[in-house]
């Protein structure tokens, strides 16, 4: 309890407890809960919507003020819109709630613009099955668009969010003329690098999307770029606590990358 006043408690439902990216979100938003007076409750979705609609059961049970849930492509979001002006949604659109993504396209093409000015361009893609519509689809969309713009090649293999699943796929892209790899996570960028070392082609530049530093300080020879994970946690707290204490308006937010 905090304050010895009454205790204000806000739900949490992160989909993995270890995603580097969820925790910087977690992080801000927690600053700035922890600020306003409001108590924490963090929950594990597992990407599972039935696991996620037990936890939303609980939280209700418990009189919880208000609820923060990431987003993944099987999210109830019937269930989650019955919370109305007390949720907010994080790393998804959605027209029935509250919701904060991440410019995706925009994202994609950044790297894609920094590769091409410094002269690259024989490159492919390792990304995320497109059944997940954002780091699986919008990304993999933004890329090919961006190919088509420029007019390359758009050669790409997408697979599971996992840096093994990023380590099988890179010998079914590589080419002795390959300049880079562009990779839709810093999970998969980790992969590819660990599989470009073995085959003894550290000239190919990796990018991924993350902005994980010590990534960047293992590995010189990847980019990463910060989607902005720190401010959209920031700005999801700050609107979950805005509708909570009168503003009754959906908002919806994108989320630049800094």
């Amino acid at each position: 309890m905090r304050g010895g006043g009454v205790q204000k408690v806000i739900g949490v439902i992160i989909s993995r407890l270890d995603s580097p990216s969820e925790n910087k979100a977690v992080s801000s938003m927690l600053n700035v809960l922890y600020s306003a007076g409001y108590d924490v409750v963090i929950m594990e979705s597992q990407f599972d919507p039935e696991k996620t609609n037990e936890h939303l059961s609980v939280l209700r049970k418990r009189n919880v003020e208000g609820v923060i849930v990431f987003g993944f492509t099987e999210l109830d979001i019937d269930k989650v819109s019955q919370w109305q002006e007390k949720v907010v949604v994080i790393a998804m659109d959605t027209d029935q709630v509250s919701s904060i993504n991440y410019d995706n396209h925009g994202l994609i093409r950044a790297v894609l613009n920094k590769l091409k000015a410094q002269g690259v361009n024989q490159l492919a893609y390792i990304g995320v099955d497109p059944k997940d519509k954002t780091t699986g689809l919008a990304r993999l969309n933004a890329f090919q668009k961006w190919c088509d713009d420029n007019d390359q090649h758009a050669e790409y293999r997408t697979g599971e969010l996992h840096h093994e699943s990023a380590y099988q796929l890179v010998d079914e892209v590589v080419t002795d003329s390959l300049q880079a790899i562009v990779c839709a996570s810093d999970t998969l960028a980790l992969g590819t690098i660990k599989r470009l070392q073995e085959l003894g082609r550290e000239d190919i530049v990796v990018t991924g999307v993350g902005g994980n530093e010590l990534l960047s300080f293992l590995f010189p020879n990847i980019y990463s770029i910060d989607p902005g994970y720190q401010q959209a946690g920031e700005k999801a707290a700050n609107l979950l606590i805005s509708q909570l204490t009168g503003n009754k308006t959906i908002s919806h937010l994108t989320q630049e990358a800094v």
